[in-house]
Order: C-alpha cells, then sequence, then structure tokens
C-alpha cells in the first residue's frame, strides 16, 4: 500500500467471528492495538458469519484506538456486510470493496 500514514492490515482466518472465536481473536490482537494504530485494515474475506459478540470486539478493537483511529472493512460477504448495516456500524467502521478503496481512504 501506498500513502503518507501506515495502514496496519489484519487478515481474519476463521470462517466464524461468533461468540466462541470473538474471544480468542480480542486476546490475539490486544498486543498488535496495545500500540495504538491509527490506521487499520480488516480483512474478512474468509468470515462467512458474524455475530454480536464479533462485532463487539472489533467495536472494542475501535475504541482502544483513540479517538482519531479509524478502521476499515474489506472482504465482507453480503450477509456481513448487511449486518454492518442493520446494526449502522458501517457509519463507524468505513467498509470497502478493495484495498486500494481503503488506502485511498484511510491513506
Amino acid at each position: 500500500m501506498t500513502g503518507n500514514t501506515q495502514i496496519l492490515r489484519i487478515l481474519i482466518q476463521h470462517p466464524r467471528l461468533d461468540a466462541a472465536a470473538a474471544p480468542a481473536f480480542r486476546d490475539e490482537m490486544a498486543g498488535t492495538f496495545a500500540n495504538r494504530p491509527e490506521r487499520v485494515l480488516i480483512d474478512l474475506g474468509q468470515v462467512e458469519f458474524i455475530d454480536s459478540t464479533g462485532l463487539g470486539v472489533l467495536v472494542s478493537l475501535m475504541k482502544q484506538m483513540g479517538p482519531g483511529g479509524r478502521i476499515a472493512v474489506v472482504g465482507a460477504n453480503a450477509a456481513v456486510r448487511r449486518l454492518f448495516q442493520i446494526t449502522r456500524l458501517d457509519t463507524l467502521f468505513v467498509i470497502c470493496d478493495t484495498e486500494e478503496q481503503v488506502d485511498a481512504t484511510l491513506g
């Protein structure tokens, strides 16, 4: 990726980000977000399903970033995108189709 701002890329390799998997994902990210990155891309291309617990973990990560932090989501399937829309989290996270869009939006 190009741009002046470094964007941290995180690939979620779990097919489900639900009550069973979300706590382990949160623990995996604890060290990464302790450094308070400003720009993060979360690749959901391998995620087939997210529930409220998974969304809660993503919101928690956003809060750890501080007031200027932004998270972009890429690769979300139609069902996952719909969940972001229904919960209005598409207003908190930047939902993109490609990594190039993320770079243009966050960079």
